[in-house]
């Protein structure tokens, strides 16, 4: 007869609540067993006392004699240092992502290289308007000291440069031949 340390499971729907057990491998999950030998309420925070209780004495009794630990049991077992703590096993095929999630993974780092690379071109020239300004303040200051006689040309030069530019509009319109058309309509 082999023997397995396991849970059984209690409690009523949504509110788990399991016993480990001792029980014939072919025994139904929830049916016959032969020994209690703790509780497990998976309800309770992880760090609380009550979450897994154990009798490491008769769980060791029946290490003893035979009985093989589940997985979950191992672990709890392992936690209460009754048995070594057994390896976390890894079913690399069942992580492995699936072709859509490849998918998903290829076009975001396309997008972060893309925006990395963008983000690279941005970050010299961002240095060089800093750099700019501090070459900037003395002209500004300059202009500030200089007197308002001087700062006037410039507005009087600014000013004579629209009016050729709709001059030069002007000047292209009655070039299309359009405007002598209408003239004549």
């Amino acid at each position: 007869m082999s023997l397995k340390i396991r849970l059984s499971r209690a409690g009523a729907k949504k509110r788990p609540f399991y016993r480990v057990v001792v029980a014939d491998t072919r025994s139904p999950r929830d049916g016959r067993f032969l020994e209690r030998l703790g509780t497990y309420d998976p309800m309770l925070p992880k760090d609380h006392p009550e979450r897994v209780r154990l009798n490491e004495e008769r769980i060791r009794h029946w290490l003893g004699v035979g009985a093989l630990p589940s997985d979950r049991v191992a672990r709890f077992l392992g936690a209460a240092e009754i048995i070594p703590m057994p390896a976390q096993r890894n079913n690399p095929q069942k992580g492995q992502p699936r072709a859509k999630a490849l998918e998903r993974q290829a076009a975001r780092a396309e997008k972060a290289k893309a925006a990395a690379e963008a983000e690279a071109e941005v970050t010299p020239e961002p240095a060089a308007e800093e750099a700019a300004p501090e070459e900037a303040a003395p002209e500004e200051v300059a202009a500030e000291e200089a007197p308002a006689e001087e700062a006037a040309p410039t507005e009087d030069a600014a000013a004579e440069e629209a009016p050729s530019k709709e001059a030069a509009s002007a000047e292209a319109g009655t070039d299309d031949g359009e405007g002598e058309e209408k003239a004549e309509g």
